[in-house]
């Protein structure tokens, strides 16, 4: 089980770039980050910073997201979005030079909410343009565009994993593109209901990335009543053998001030 720390939802106490010394030095040696900008076409400086912080700290860029607008705010990705179109392509290009300065090759889009006003259908064809656009943009780095399912969201149409499946189908049907894959986050699927087995055996050779945390709650494993662990084990004996992001929040007193207790340190290098 290789593991990566989401340093966008764990050690937020620390800035930003403070954050991948703190992960190497808890024992981890890989990172993934949502899209760490207020643009989508940072300065350069702080692209260099972010570039050069994961380097001195020696840990790996295992994923990141493409912008997907103001998270706080609500917006959930700018993959559907029409008034965001230019903003998404411009996006591109950062985000695939980030891929090739740091070895990270996995990228994930964010579908975006429904648009008041707009028709869905006119939606669910711009995004598939775009992620079409974006598996192209990154398969020069040899990278792949991840589509996930979220909850919490009402307006965010991909809610389990053959939501998402079908939307990687039609890409590579209409546009011929193949290097996209499921995020397969077993708190949003199990949240929004979907079976986290069925899902897995069913899409067991689609599955690009995984994410865990428990529910209810979002903490770490152990604190909810999810079977993380027995999915774990399914993912493996299928043959699963990339990243698992931790991507949770520390919400007890315990998991606060030490987010990682619980993953002995000799789990938690990658090699």
């Amino acid at each position: 089980m290789r593991l990566t720390v989401n340093g966008s939802i764990l050690l937020t106490d620390l800035p930003l770039l403070e954050r991948p010394a703190a992960i190497r030095a808890a024992g981890f040696e890989a990172i993934e980050l949502w899209w760490p900008y207020a643009t989508s076409t940072p300065d350069a400086d702080e692209v260099d910073a972010l570039v050069q912080a994961l380097a001195d700290a020696g840990t790996q860029l295992t994923g990141l997201n493409v912008n997907a607008g103001d998270m706080p705010g609500g917006d959930r990705g700018l993959v559907s979005w029409p008034e965001r179109e230019a903003d998404f392509h411009a996006n591109l290009d950062v985000v695939t030079r980030i891929g090739e300065r740091t070895g990270c090759r996995s990228f994930n889009a964010l579908y975006g909410n429904r648009q008041p006003g707009v028709d869905p259908v006119e939606q669910d064809d711009l995004a598939v343009r775009n992620l079409a656009a974006a598996a192209q943009a990154v398969s020069r780095i040899g990278g792949t565009v991840l589509v996930e399912p979220i909850s919490g969201v009402d307006a965010y149409p991909l809610k389990t994993a053959a939501d998402a499946i079908g939307v990687i189908d039609r890409v590579a049907a209409e546009h011929g593109a193949t290097n996209l894959g499921l995020l397969l986050d077993v708190y949003h699927l199990s949240v929004n209901g979907d079976d986290v087995d069925a899902a897995i055996a069913a899409h067991r050779d689609r599955i690009a990335h995984v994410q865990i945390a428990d529910a209810p709650g979002r903490d770490q494993p152990g604190t909810g009543a999810l079977p993380i662990g027995t999915w774990l084990g399914a993912l493996e004996a299928g043959g699963y053998e990339g990243w698992i992001g931790l991507e949770y929040k520390p919400a007890t007193p315990q998991s606060q001030a030490d987010p990682f207790a619980w993953i002995p340190p000799e789990q938690r290098a990658s090699s």
